[in-house]
């Protein structure tokens, strides 16, 4: 039975996007960016609100709980490409939970007199350990508190925004102040996994009422609010606040942007807001990425294993705990910087792929061919820029975003050749 209207459609893709990615990344667009950071969350938003065309036309023809996932097998077929996509989407999930888990320890810092590396570390094992408890013992937690933190995060900055119009100096971002056009471009790359969470609407498309209608306008409806919240949110950070306080801040940026209007009480509620946005963000990552891992084990692309669930929760105990280890082990290894070049590599190839599938897909779906193949040439472009300059300033990232793409590609190459094909359901004919 179909529950979810227009309004709750909308707010999953809100809150999928609004989760920990702003509070994260506000200040990693700043010094790139500079006074065009609002500049570089409209770039992003452009790469987003076109991909979010494909999304739509391909979950209204495909309404599958699989979504992304379901998108690209149906395109391509069941080969090594669509199961190295579908694990490295998995990867990516890890990936943003690292981020809003480093997000969380970094405000967390901030109600300390005295900070630690073991303070920091502290906070983002809590942060990822206590979700992961809330998914194993009451799963039901996390869809009924998600609508409601989404109201609190949202009219927030709503009212940060209200709040600072008044204080915001025009001169601070005029072009004078904007950082080289590449710059720019890399800044809104870089920050492009603040876009990330549209899609959740296309796992939700069998519950969602009336879906010819209702899926094209959540899709649209969410990226158009989003874009205008984080554009708003940017000139008010960047026209009220020196870069020189902001980069001393870079990673709760945010909160110091509420402090010209709202004093201290301002950067407390919003340090509470970013603390409460990335909680409930691990919390729903770690319930879909478990689930997602069911689907992919479902289909016979990970270890069945993932798909073992409790007896009474119902959840997939084995899928939460594989999750919680290795982004653990993310969060504490890889710096704020990095995880947000590599989550938002991760999204950027997918969605690529996601707009490719829906070209081919084209007739199938009723879609323009020439929106299509701007899509895809734009999510291409975008991805490309991001490589080549992470290459030049942190090589690292881009080693490890390269490993998580061999990763995926040689376990499926081996797992897919060597043991699903030989005890998996027979039903799957796989192809390489």
């Amino acid at each position: 039975m179909r529950s979810i209207g227009l309004l709750g459609a909308i707010s999953i893709g809100i809150g999928g996007m609004v989760g920990g990615g702003i509070f994260a990344v506000l200040g990693e667009a700043v010094s790139l960016a500079h006074g065009a950071t609002a500049v570089a969350f409209a770039i992003a938003g452009l790469v987003a609100i076109l991909t979010a065309y494909s999304y739509a036309k391909l979950s209204v023809t495909y309404q599958s709980e699989g979504g992304t996932v379901a998108f690209i097998d149906k395109a391509f077929g069941d080969n090594i490409l669509s199961g190295s996509v579908n694990l490295m989407l998995w990867l990516s999930y890890l990936v943003t939970i690292s981020l809003y888990a480093t997000a969380f320890a970094s405000y967390g810092e901030t109600f300390f007199t005295h900070k630690s590396i073991w303070l920091h570390h502290g906070l983002i094992i809590v942060s990822i350990i206590l979700p992961a408890f809330i998914n194993l013992i009451s799963a039901s937690f996390v869809g009924k508190s998600e609508t409601v933190i989404v109201v609190i995060k949202v009219s927030l900055l709503v009212l940060v925004i209200i709040a600072g119009a008044s204080h915001v100096d025009f001169q601070r971002i005029s072009p004078v102040h904007w950082a080289s056009p590449l710059s720019i471009v890399t800044a809104g790359m870089i920050i492009f996994v603040a876009y990330e969470g549209f899609e959740l609407i296309a796992n939700s498309a069998e519950d969602i009422k009336e879906p010819n209608k209702n899926l094209p306008r959540a899709f649209y409806a969410s990226v158009i609010i989003v874009i205008a919240l984080y554009i708003l949110i940017s000139i008010i950070t960047v026209g009220s606040v020196s870069e020189d306080i902001l980069m001393k801040a870079k990673d709760y940026a945010l909160a110091v942007a509420a402090k010209p209007s709202l004093g201290e009480t301002g950067f407390i509620l919003v340090a509470i807001a970013a603390l409460l946005s990335t909680f409930s963000a691990i919390n729903a990552t770690i319930y879909g990425n478990a689930r997602l891992g069911y689907i992919i084990a479902k289909d016979g692309k990970l270890p069945h294993s993932l798909m073992e669930k409790g007896k009474k929760s119902g959840v997939p105990f084995k899928g939460v705990l594989y999750t919680t280890v290795l982004s653990l082990i993310l969060a504490n290894s890889i710096d704020l910087t990095e995880i947000a070049i590599i989550g938002s590599a991760g999204f950027l190839l997918i969605f690529l792929l996601v707009n490719i599938s829906a070209f081919k897909l084209s007739k199938e779906i009723g879609a323009n061919s020439l929106v299509l193949i701007l899509s895809s040439v734009l999510s291409f472009l975008a991805l490309c820029t991001l490589l080549f300059h992470t290459y030049t300033s942190n090589p690292r990232a881009v080693v490890i975003f390269m490993s998580f793409i061999i990763i995926s590609g040689l376990f499926e190459l081996v797992y897919g050749r060597y043991v699903r094909g030989q005890f998996f359901n027979r039903k799957y004919k796989i192809k390489f």
